[in-house]
This record gives structure tokens, C-alpha cells and sequence, in this order.
């Protein structure tokens, strides 16, 4: 079947990016042919199963939840647009995607701007939302629910990744027609426990294919001397990976991890990297931000991987991700993170139930988790990490995923 897959913006980095390259990916894979629709200017570097990539020309300002920087264009949040430069976008985009057709499905994603693409496409489409929209530019904003409200209409079906988000579009927007939850997916093949030795080693050998930074969304230069330095020995490793910005909540773990013995590493990029660096103490490494192919040899690394958000998170990706690594998460117990820690306390022993969320935005709590965690005898340590991991596999492949997608109201 022909897929049409349209998403505004990059495919590096987290969140809807990463889901709109790994659903490109596992449908191509599963003998789908797929169109990816972004703004990425070099889609090369991604492995996107063979799926064809489309960048539809856009003049003017790019369309944003959260203000970054991109490359070649301007960006500028959605709430600060002009109707008529909202809708020169989405005419724009739209016919793109037209170009394609015909097609047998279209997703596309947010549901703005991605209900009025898809709308104005003018065949079937289903719309997934993110949360990121609804939370960072659609919440309080009368006119855009009320667009969104209109152009969902048109939607055959609404695509949550977590009870959470399906709350979130209810509340916010007033929608919840067609609506069916479908977590995101995770590569567990990509995605899998290994052996320190041989982690630490690729780890090495990845980071030093990288070249020298162009922007803040690419590795720290020296990472291979550094990693090799910082895992000389074999102490307890914490580790967080995501946005450095305040409602990610990295600035809770440096607290909750004053006076315990561990070394931190720090993944990401953002605008409170320099504050964050200035609040370390003790062994803390931050790397820059890191792709899949570093992070994949840095779980199986680490003994506890930390999603400490204070502001609500549509799924917890991060967390799902380490788990299939064999790297035990422990997340903020909050909106779709939430669901990530039931998920894994339902697989894990009686005894260590607690040990995959914290109470959010409590410091202590999460201290006296990440202790217990890093105290476990190596073989009770084993067995949360073996459990996470077949949480990881069958709750969370994409392969799974991608098929439920494509199935008739699952």
C-alpha cells in the first residue's frame, strides 16, 4: 500500500520527530511504500527503511510549539501567526502531499497543523496528536481549538499515544470523537541489551565518526575521549536523556543526586544547559545531543535512566526506549509517564513495584528511588532489567505499532 506520511518539521532529535521516522522506517520494512513529508534538509542521514522523502517548499515563518533554531528558515510559534500565513503554510504543505496521490492512507501529524493538511488534501486522513501543540500553543487559545475543532471534523480517525493525551485533546480542544490510543513504538532490534564491554567499545567507535559540531543539535566534540575517560571504571551510572529546558526537569535530578555515589550522564541540548552545567556536581558528563546510534551502546551503560519532567508528556519515549535496552527508567509518575511506570510495575517483582516512577516534582522521592535502584544485588538489578526489556518488546515494537495503525479501529 502507498502511505503518505506528513510532519512540519525535522526528524532528528525527540518526540514526534523520532516517531515520524521510525513509523517511516517499520512501515517500509513491513512492504509498505512510503512518502515522508518534512522539513529536514537532509533526510539522508536517517534510515528511513528506504521510504521516499519529500521537503515541501514553505515561504514564510515555520510554524512552532516551542521557539528552536532550524537551519534555513524562520521559526515562529503557532499562536503568533497571521490567519493568512497559517494558511499559506497548510496550502503549501497540502499540495505537496497532492502531488503524491492517489495514496491508500494518510497520516499526519498535530493536530494543527496537521488536521488542515490533511483536510485540504482532500482525501481520507488520520491525525495524530502529539501534545506538544496542545500544551505549548493550543491550551487558552480560543481561535485555534475552535480551527482545530472544524478541521477534525473531516478526520476519519484521531490518534492518541496514551489515555493521558486522549484526556489532554478532550479537555483542551473539546474533541473526542474517533479517538483510539496507540502508544508509540520503539526499535527493539535496534534497541537491546549488550554487554558493558562491547557497549562501551561501540560507543567509542560511534562517537568517533562524529565530525565537529555545526549546531547545538549535534554531538559535543571529543566524545569518544571522554566516554572512554568517564567509564575507565565501573561505578554506578545514572543517566538522562531529552531536552535541557525547565519543564524536562534535569534541574530535580542534579538535585536529587547531591550525596548519592553515581556518575551522571547528561544527553541533550537546550536553553538551560549552561545553568544546568553550573548546578553539577560530582561526575556529571554532558555530551551534547546524541542520536539513536550513540544512544543505543549508552543505555545498556547505565543502571537507571531518569525522565524527570515536570510539565505533563504525552508518552514517555525515553523511558519506553531504555527498556529495551535493559536499562531499568524511572519517571516522574505524571500524565503519559505514568502510564510508562504501570506498564513496567506490572512486570516487575512485588518487591520493586515501586521502582519505576517517583512523585513528581519531589526531589527527595526521587533520590530515595535512584538509591534503592543502585543498591539492588546485581542479579535483583538483572531481573528488573530483563522484565523492562520484555515490557519493551511486547508492549512497545514498532512493528506492532505500525501494523495497529493501519488496522480498523485497532
Amino acid at each position: 500500500m502507498k502511505i503518505l506520511l506528513w510532519h512540519g518539521y525535522l526528524l532528528g532529535g525527540t518526540g514526534s520527530n523520532v516517531y515520524t521516522r521510525a513509523l517511516a522506517k517499520a512501515w517500509s520494512e513491513l512492504g509498505h511504500d512510503v512518502v515522508v513529508f518534512s522539513q529536514d534538509p537532509h533526510p539522508e542521514r536517517f534510515d528511513l527503511g528506504g521510504a521516499q522523502t519529500v521537503r515541501p517548499r514553505v515561504e514564510g515563518p515555520l510554524p512552532v510549539f516551542v521557539l528552536d533554531r532550524y537551519e534555513d528558515m524562520e521559526a515562529r510559534r503557532l499562536p503568533d501567526l497571521t490567519p493568512g500565513e497559517r494558511e499559506r503554510f497548510v496550502d503549501q504543505n497540502a499540495a505537496a502531499v497532492r502531488e503524491h496521490l492517489p495514496a491508500g492512507f494518510l497520516l499526519t501529524n498535530h493536530v494543527l497543523l496537521g488536521a488542515p493538511v490533511g483536510a485540504a488534501v482532500g482525501m481520507p486522513f488520520t491525525v495524530k496528536a502529539h501534545g506538544s501543540e496542545l500544551e505549548f500553543a493550543m491550551r487558552g487559545n480560543d481561535e485555534l481549538c475552535a480551527w482545530a475543532r472544524e478541521e477534525l471534523e473531516e478526520a476519519t480517525e484521531v490518534l492518541a499515544g496514551s489515555e493521558h493525551i486522549r484526556t489532554v485533546l478532550e479537555e483542551v480542544v473539546g474533541w473526542s470523537d474517533r479517538v483510539r490510543v496507540v502508544p508509540p513504538g520503539v526499535d527493539v532490534q535496534e534497541l537491546r541489551p549488550a554487554p558493558r564491554e562491547e557497549a562501551l567499545a561501540a560507543l567509542i567507535e560511534e562517537s568517533r565518526r562524529d565530525g565537529l559540531p555545526r549546531s547545538e543539535r549535534d554531538p559535543d566534540a571529543g566524545n569518544d575521549e571522554r566516554f572512554a575517560e568517564f567509564f575507565a571504571d565501573d561505578a554506578p551510572t545514572v543517566l538522562y536523556v531529552g531536552k535541557l529546558s525547565e519543564e524536562k526537569g534535569v534541574h530535580l535530578l542534579l538535585e536529587a543526586l547531591r550525596g548519592i555515589e553515581a556518575r551522571t550522564v547528561v544527553v541533550g541540548f537546550g536553553p538551560a544547559r549552561e545553568e544546568l552545567e553550573r548546578a553539577a556536581e560530582g561526575r556529571v558528563l554532558f555530551t551534547g545531543a546524541l542520536e539513536h546510534r550513540h544512544l543505543r551502546h549508552l543505555w545498556p551503560l547505565a543502571d537507571v535512566s531518569v525522565t524527570p519532567s515536570v510539565f505533563p508528556e504525552a508518552f514517555g519515549m525515553v523511558a519506553a526506549e531504555s527498556a529495551a535496552c535493559g536499562c531499568p527508567p524511572l519517571v516522574a509518575r505524571q500524565s503519559g509517564l505514568a502510564e510508562v511506570a504501570e506498564s513496567l510495575e506490572a512486570a516487575y517483582p512485588a518487591a520493586h513495584r515501586d521502582l519505576a516512577g517517583f512523585r513528581s516534582g519531589d526531589a527527595g522521592d526521587l533520590a530515595r528511588k535512584l538509591r534503592a535502584l543502585l543498591s539492588l544485588p546485581r542479579e535483583e538489578w538483572a531481573e528488573l532489567s530483563s522484565r523492562a526489556r520484555a515490557v519493551a518488546v511486547e508492549r512497545w515494537s514498532w512493528e506492532s505499532i505500525a501494523a495497529l495503525i493501519l488496522s480498523p479501529r485497532g
